[in-house]
């Protein structure tokens, strides 16, 4: 009789912060190390304690380093403390030497130079056994997004110069994942119910562009797209040169579950400030956008922009409001810019106060509630598929959940109720009302 016991689970408080890039770092890491994982919500409770950081700007390190401390306050009135394990961009930005004099709480760390390595660097410390090699099939991801959507991240660092970002010295240069391990992973996480994929990278329209040539994108797009199980397709994080008309006729062509969303960071729409920060498209960024609705009429289209950036006048400024207005962009991001140390835009001249850049920010801002309002608006009366994502968590029936132009976790959310509606679901429903950035839908 076989009297071998399951193997006991790894209890595990787990937090990712920064982008979507991070979470998938963090979901890859705990589903690979070879032993059960259990996700609990009390500290205590835990055995590993793992942060996986944002260093990306000034304010996301200020965040890190304080969930750092707060978890060594916490576990520091344990009786059996946890391991306390920290990774991604902070460690990558500034180090383990430094970082381990700065913050000797902290049992161990993970550079994002040694993301290949993670698993067998935790398991050693966690006195685990060796965990198994990496294989190509796509298993090894904890998802923590719940059945409706994953992200797939399909590569690792950069390869543009923008002057007043860090990632390049971070996460290095571009590295793209395999089409093979991209395609297995996907297969797993559609294997476990997720409707929608949202791939994600630095610069998602560079994929395969290390080997050369422009058709990379497409090629792993229209195998995916073959995939069983999928629903919506998205793409996040498209530089402005690389969105071509050859891309943009084969998103239109292609169709479901391709879906027409561009997130495209223009960062900024006068030719003199882009040109300052260095930017792969520097000249006027309504071509760009007039290419997307030339070819692409329905897409969708977010973008993100910098204020106060160095240099950045009054003209400027209000040049950049003029093309807001006149764009009327589906969703839009705005940064107050940082100077980051080590950036080239750090060292430039004509640095702009703070209450410059946050009263820009607020103003650009205020521009685009009112025009995301007024096209949510245009949406009440229509009936559209609403993907479920979770629970209320204060409206029992209420769930949260996403029509076909918001995306998860950067976007607005459509709040629906009715019969049907669960996480994972993609239901049929009547748009009844909206907000500034939300919708609410009845089934």
């Amino acid at each position: 009789m076989n009297t071998r016991t399951a193997p006991k689970a790894l209890t595990v408080w787990s937090l990712s912060l920064g982008c979507p890039k991070n979470r998938v770092d963090s979901e890859r890491l705990l589903g690979s190390l070879g032993t059960p994982v259990k996700s609990v919500t009390q500290m205590g409770r835990a055995r590993l304690v793992f942060i996986n950081t944002c260093g990306f700007i000034a304010p996301a390190v200020r965040e890190s380093v304080r969930a750092v401390l707060d978890a060594a306050h916490r576990l520091a009135r344990c009786k059996n403390r946890p391991l306390l394990a920290v990774a991604g961009c902070l460690v990558g930005r500034y180090g383990v030497r430094e970082l381990a004099r700065e913050l000797p709480e902290v049992d161990l760390w993970l550079p994002t130079k040694d993301l290949a390595n993670w698993p067998e660097l935790l398991a050693r410390a966690l006195r685990l056994p060796a965990p198994p090699p990496k294989i190509a099939d796509g298993r090894g991801r904890l998802l923590s997004t719940g059945p409706s959507y994953a992200w797939l991240k399909i590569g690792e660092g950069c390869r543009h110069k923008c002057a007043f970002c860090t990632i390049p010295s971070i996460r290095g240069g571009l590295r793209s994942e395999s089409g093979e391990v991209l395609l297995a992973e996907a297969r797993a996480l559609l294997g476990q119910g997720v409707r929608e994929l949202a791939l994600v990278a630095q610069d998602v329209t560079a994929w395969g562009g290390e080997s050369g040539g422009g058709k990379a994108l497409p090629h792993l797009l229209e195998q995916l797209m073959g995939l069983d199980g999928l629903t919506w397709l998205r793409l996040l994080y498209l530089y402005p040169s690389g969105v071509t008309p050859e891309l943009l006729r084969f998103i239109k062509e292609t169709g479901a579950p391709l879906l027409p969303y561009l997130d495209i960071p223009l960062q900024h729409a006068h030719p003199d400030v882009l040109a300052r920060m260095g930017r792969p498209f520097a000249g006027d960024p309504r071509r760009v956008l007039d290419r997307v609705r030339d070819i692409l009429p329905e897409a969708a289209v977010r973008t993100t922009f910098i204020v106060g950036y160095p240099g950045e006048s009054e003209a400027h400024f209000d040049s950049l409001c003029r093309f807001v207005e006149e764009s009327r962009f589906r969703h839009l991001g705005v940064f107050a810019y940082q100077a980051e140390e080590g950036t080239p835009a750090a060292a430039l001249p004509d640095q702009l106060p703070d209450e410059i850049k946050e009263r820009r920010r607020a103003t650009l801002m205020e521009i685009q509630a009112g025009i995301s309002e007024s096209l949510l608006e245009a949406e009440v009366g229509r009936r559209l598929p609403v993907l479920v994502d979770a629970p209320h968590s204060e409206w029992p029936g209420l769930h949260s959940g996403r029509v076909w132009f918001q995306a998860p976790e950067v976007d607005g959310m459509t709040y629906v109720s009715g019969p049907g509606v669960v996480p994972g679901a993609l239901v049929e429903c009547d748009i009844v009302e909206n907000t500034a950035y939300d919708l609410t839908a009845l089934a």
